[in-house]
């Protein structure tokens, strides 16, 4: 098994190379903010935050923290000179409107199907469902950056099990292990990491995976 951090390293920096020059994206808490420090070389993305800013640089050093300027998720960002300020409903605006190129966000749990649960486990005190339900389902594309698994359990399911954020909305997974395209077929594996098999791969997902033809090699 590959170790969790360099997995969310791994994960971070191949979302990256989803980025496409000029797109407005949005990033979730946790795992994909760590994808704005890895940005490709010649590629200009505006990272909008929906607790109200667009321009949002990489996370912030420690001892570079700015306590005014927060991301949704209530790290410390900073803002490039051409980035813009305003309130949720606004933000919102842009969300529910369809302006938002990519969103990338974590989840309990994923299915076949596309379906996402992300926000709350039953019996257990979370915030709420946040921005994540609008998003999925306002950006025209959804990648979903997580751990391939949870304590050693499959977190790609047959049919998600717990309360879902949203029905057949995800396009691409990136896990540590891979990357896997959603289709009606069912789940497209288009990449392995150099340092796991297909076979791993399989015994940790609770669904029947569809090998590509053309499998690659994961780019990190």
């Amino acid at each position: 098994m590959i170790d969790k951090k360099l997995g969310k390293e791994i994960i971070a920096r191949r979302v990256a190379k989803e980025l496409r020059d000029g797109q407005l994206v949005n990033l979730g808490i946790g795992l994909p903010t760590k994808i704005a420090n890895y940005i490709p070389e010649g590629i200009e993305v505006s990272f909008q935050s929906e607790n109200g800013m667009t321009g949002l640089e990489k996370l912030s050093e420690s001892d570079k923290e700015n306590e005014d300027i927060i991301n949704a998720g209530g790290g410390y960002v900073g803002v490039l000179e051409n980035g813009a300020f305003f309130d949720t409903s606004f933000s919102f605006g842009l969300i529910r409107g369809g302006h938002v190129d990519l969103t990338v966000l974590g989840a309990l749990e994923v299915d076949k199907m596309g379906n996402l649960a992300s926000w709350i486990i039953p019996g257990k005190l979370v915030p709420g469902m946040g921005g994540a339900m609008d998003l999925v389902t306002g950006a025209k594309k959804v990648i979903i950056a997580m751990l391939h698994t949870a304590k050693g359990k499959p977190k790609i399911l047959e049919e998600c099990t717990l309360p879902l954020t949203a029905k057949g909305v995800i396009d691409l997974i990136v896990t540590e292990l891979g990357v896997m395209e959603v289709t009606d077929e069912g789940i497209v594996l288009k990449e392995i990491n150099k340092d796991t098999t297909i076979e791993e791969i399989k015994s940790l997902t609770a669904c029947e995976l569809i090998i590509d033809d053309d499998l690659q090699v994961m780019e990190i």
